[in-house]
């Protein structure tokens, strides 16, 4: 179900902005806040059997976020000497996925009061 959601986001964002792939950043950033809510969850719910966990983060997660399309879109600009859009983009997905991640967090927190 994650690679269908992944897949959806690059045909709904990627033509946006051929340069910098909406739809591989939109999959990380949204995976970095689920995955910042399932850790929030698991932390507050340690009996949960420990397949939910895989389930959720290797499996959905791990089918949504996508490293190596990030990667070959990088390198691709690199190899076009794109260099201020491929460290735009190596900034963009690493610090907004740990940001995202760490809102995913907050936000069950926030929730608990």
């Amino acid at each position: 179900a994650g690679a269908w959601l992944r897949w959806g986001f690059g045909l709904l964002w990627n033509p946006v902005f051929p340069t910098l792939p909406l739809g591989t950043l939109a999959a990380n950033l949204v995976g970095g806040y689920l995955m910042g809510l399932a850790m929030a969850m698991f932390a507050d719910h340690p009996g949960l059997p420990p397949e939910a966990r895989l389930l959720l983060a290797t499996g959905f997660l791990g089918g949504l976020t996508t490293f190596s399309t990030f990667s070959a879109e990088t390198v691709t600009l690199l190899l076009r000497a794109q260099y201020a859009w491929g460290a735009a983009i190596i900034t963009v997905h690493l610090v907004g996925s740990l940001m995202m991640t760490m809102l995913g967090i907050w936000t069950v927190k926030l929730l608990k009061g």
